[in-house]
């Protein structure tokens, strides 16, 4: 799919690999509509990108229904979607022998995984209706899960079962939107110097980049963003989950 002119959504756009993927998409020629929770850092983004902002809680219909109305009354209907909006606080199942509160796991599991799949389901509806494009492609989704879905830690079950359950959904979702000419692919990024991440003493970020096989540093989000627009432009590219992790396989702690 050529990106030049298209319009594209970036959730969780305003920090991170969202930006990263923001500004990727925007060089790529896209008008790009941010969504976030950060109604200061994603206006300024969106003034650096020649886009948009629109605060969504991804989580919520109506809320994700705004946005989506937002961006697409001032760029049209957006072809892509690249989903980045997420949180990760930690958690064991059972610590100091009380249970994981119930309420901190829903919140997890609300935002990464429902907030993914809101957003993927209303815009791929507006996808479907709108005319093809070369080689018959309506649109393209990017989810982002995780290295965790697969080699999750101690204290990431809520957060890794979040991640997993968007693998698990990338597959189906691309059959089912196949014969609409939408695909779905995810990214399981490793370790990346996210504001998470850099929040962290400089020693341990090093020692977190030292745990890479090759290459032995903490991920950019430029590489991230690079990845996702990658699979934008490559159309065999559909129903894959794609590890972006150096060949990292994560300790148990």
């Amino acid at each position: 799919m050529d990106i030049q002119g298209l319009a594209a959504v970036v959730t969780g756009g305003a920090s991170g690999l969202g930006a990263a993927t923001a500004r990727a998409l925007a060089e790529a020629g896209a008008k790009v509509t941010i969504f976030d929770l950060n109604e200061e850092a994603g206006e300024a983004l969106a003034g650096e990108t020649g886009g948009q902002f629109a605060r969504v809680d991804v989580a919520d219909e109506a809320s994700t229904v705004a946005g989506l109305g937002a961006g697409e009354a001032a760029h049209g209907v957006a072809r892509v979607l690249v989903n980045c909006a997420g949180i990760g606080p930690a958690g064991k199942t059972v610590s100091r022998g009380q249970p994981l509160d119930f309420d901190a796991y829903k919140k997890v599991v609300s935002v990464n995984l429902f907030g993914t799949f809101n957003c993927l389901r209303l815009a791929a509806a507006r996808m479907a209706a709108a005319e093809p494009l070369t080689g018959g492609e309506r649109g393209v989704v990017v989810n982002t899960a995780s290295i965790a879905a697969f080699d999750g830690q101690i204290g990431q079950v809520a957060y890794a079962s979040s991640k997993g359950g968007i693998v698990g959904l990338t597959l189906p979702a691309a059959r089912d939107l196949a014969d609409k000419g939408i695909r779905v692919v995810t990214i399981a990024p490793g370790l990346f110097k996210t504001p998470l991440l850099m929040g962290l003493p400089q020693e341990v970020q090093n020692s977190l980049g030292a745990s890479i096989p090759f290459p032995s540093r903490l991920g950019e989000p430029a590489e991230f963003a690079a990845l996702a627009r990658h699979i934008v432009e490559n159309p065999m590219l559909n129903g894959e989950v794609i590890r972006l992790d150096g060949a990292l396989r994560m300790a148990p702690r």
